[in-house]
């Protein structure tokens, strides 16, 4: 039986990160690479993909390539599974991180367009690249795909419906996908909380701070504290592990009424 340190090791995998160019996509990226994979680091914009992919060579010494794509358009999906496949040759570890969640003023203002957006990105795009990826996967070697879903998908707010809806179903096709590309391929979700990502720079830090007090640790997660269940995911320490959906949320209960 391999030793703790042999059952996370990634030597010789090979990666696709979505959303990889900043926040937990970063984080992942970098954490897969130190690990031992090769990684490509997908996003939409070709130069923000190309500098993280530069950074990890450069920490690493492992090959990482940048490959952007519009993850809300299904046409670039394939396109996306095609490069990915003819610069890694395969794929065994999948990360489904891109997402988006913006802000609006109340239900009724959500319109169509907002509402495809998020859904195309939060929940179709995983749905096609875990289709696409995965039968490769079951016909070939297996691997471990993991999405990422969030807290809002269990305890969600009013402002964040198409989102929160769009995780729920997310979730629900983690544990569809792990009996349809079973028994050689491993799918999971982590449901992430409140991390301090780029994006909370511009959240008011009072309300902030008012709302960590319901959660469990009284905070919100740095990026990196994210490495850990990504890497037990990826790697043969949850071989065991599939269908499952794991929060990695500090203990997350949104206060009543809140207003964030």
């Amino acid at each position: 039986m391999s030793g703790p340190g042999e059952r996370f090791d990634l030597g010789g995998r090979k990666a696709l990160v979505t959303g990889g160019s900043r926040g937990l996509g970063k984080v992942t990226a970098l954490a897969l690479a130190e690990a031992g994979a090769e990684v490509i680091v997908s996003s939409r914009r070709q130069e923000a993909c190309e500098e993280v992919a530069a950074e990890i060579r450069a920490k690493t010494g492992r090959a990482a390539y940048a490959r952007a794509c519009h993850l809300g358009r299904w046409e670039e999906l394939d396109d996306l599974v095609e490069a990915a496949y003819a610069s890694l040759g395969s794929i065994d570890i999948l990360v489904n991180n891109a997402g988006m969640s913006p802000l609006y003023e109340r239900p009724s203002s959500v319109g169509e367009d907002l509402w495809d957006k998020v859904v195309n990105l939060n929940l179709r795009a995983p749905f096609r690249l875990t289709a696409l990826i995965g039968e490769r996967m079951a016909a070939a070697d297996g691997g471990s795909i993991i999405n990422v879903s969030s807290a809002a998908a269990a305890s969600p707010h009013a402002g964040v419906i198409p989102y929160a809806a769009a995780k729920a179903g997310l979730n629900a096709i983690t544990t569809a996908f792990s009996r349809a590309y079973g028994p050689t391929v491993r799918v999971n979700a982590i449901m992430p909380g409140t991390f301090l990502t780029d994006v909370s720079e511009v959240w008011d830090i009072k309300t902030f701070e008012r709302d960590a007090e319901g959660f469990a640790l009284r905070r919100g997660a740095e990026p990196e504290e994210i490495v850990g269940t990504m890497l037990y995911l990826a790697s043969a320490a949850s071989s065991y592990t599939t269908g499952a959906v794991l929060a990695v949320d500090g203990g997350y209960l949104l206060p009543p009424n809140a207003g964030r």
